[in-house]
């Protein structure tokens, strides 16, 4: 049975900082794209960062050099820094494991809430 389970989410003022975690279990760990999502109320859900097998990372282009995305592939944990949070960073955020067609995983999301 395939878990991804988000940590880390909450309330934090602009100029703050906050670090999700998901921890996978079911899935052979290292093998899988990881990335994290987002969705925003009334909006479509974003990709927001990733990182694939070799490290190789993406982001979308609002959260460049104020988000770090990483993988500890001992501890089967992907997990994402986020830095200089600005209130249109508030969203659900989502753990995402992917390999090829079925192989497509979500965890429950975790909310972040960026405000004063």
């Amino acid at each position: 049975q395939v878990q991804l389970v988000e940590s880390g989410g909450g309330l934090v003022q602009p100029g703050g900082s906050l670090r999700l975690s998901c921890a996978a279990s079911g899935i052979n760990f290292q093998d899988y794209t990881m990335g994290w999502y987002r969705q925003a109320p009334g909006k479509q859900r974003e990709v927001v960062a990733g990182i694939t097998r070799g490290d190789y990372t993406n982001y979308l282009y609002s959260v460049k050099g104020r988000f770090t995305i990483s993988r500890d592939n001992v501890k089967n944990t992907v997990y994402l820094q986020m830095n200089s949070l600005k209130p249109e960073d508030t969203a659900v955020y989502y753990c995402n494991a992917y390999y090829s067609g079925a192989h497509n995983y979500w965890g429950q999301g975790t909310q972040v809430t960026v405000s004063s």
